[in-house]
C-alpha cells in the first residue's frame, strides 16, 4: 500500500484505449468504501463518457483541458444537506478513487471545482444536474500515455511531536 501511495501520481495523457464498465464499477466501489462522518455517505459520481460532455467540461477550468482526451471524466459531487461533511467525505472518496486508479494501472488527475460557485454550475448545467448537488471536482482518467516515478513528499520540517 505504501508504494502505491508513493506511485499514484497525476497524469495528464492519456491514450485511446476505453475503460471497461468492470474497472469503472471497481474505482466506484473504492471511492465508496472511504470513511464517512456518522456514515452520511453523501456522495454521488457521474460517469463521463461522450466526447462531447467531456469537451464541454474541459472548458470548465482553465487547466482541465485534458478532460476532452480523457476516455473517462468522472465527476465527483456531494449533497451538503445530507452532511456538514460532505467536503471531507467526498475528498476521501476522491483520494480512494485516484489510489484505486493506480491500482489498475490506469492515470488520472483530480481538477478542483469547489468552492468556485460559478464552476460548479456551469457543471451542473451540463450535465443536468440537480441545484442541490455540490461539485467537489473533476477526475479525467485513462490508460496513462506519460509515466512519472514514484515519489514521495515528505518533509520533516512539517512534523511536529507533542507540540508545535
Amino acid at each position: 500500500m505504501l508504494e502505491l501511495i508513493k506511485a499514484r501520481r497525476s497524469i495528464r495523457k492519456y491514450t485511446s484505449e476505453p475503460v471497461g464498465d468492470e474497472q469503472i464499477k471497481m474505482l466506484l466501489e473504492a471511492a465508496m468504501a472511504a470513511p464517512s462522518a456518522s456514515n452520511r455517505q453523501p456522495w454521488e459520481f457521474v460517469v463521463v463518457r461522450d466526447a462531447k460532455l467531456r469537451q464541454a467540461l474541459s472548458q470548465v477550468h482553465p487547466w482541465a483541458g485534458m478532460a476532452a482526451r480523457a476516455p473517462v471524466v468522472i465527476v465527483v459531487c456531494g449533497r451538503a444537506g445530507a452532511s456538514h461533511h460532505w467536503v471531507e467525505d467526498c475528498s476521501a472518496a476522491t483520494e480512494n478513487l485516484l489510489l484505486a486508479v493506480a491500482a489498475l494501472g490506469l492515470g488520472a488527475v483530480w481538477i478542483a471545482v469547489y468552492p468556485d460557485a460559478e464552476r460548479q454550475a456551469t457543471v451542473r448545467r451540463i450535465l443536468h444536474m440537480p441545484q442541490s448537488l455540490q461539485v467537489l471536482c473533476l477526475v479525467p482518467l485513462g490508460h496513462p500515455a506519460e509515466m512519472k516515478p514514484p515519489h514521495t513528499k515528505y518533509d520533516p520540517a512539517k512534523v511536529h511531536y507533542d507540540s508545535f
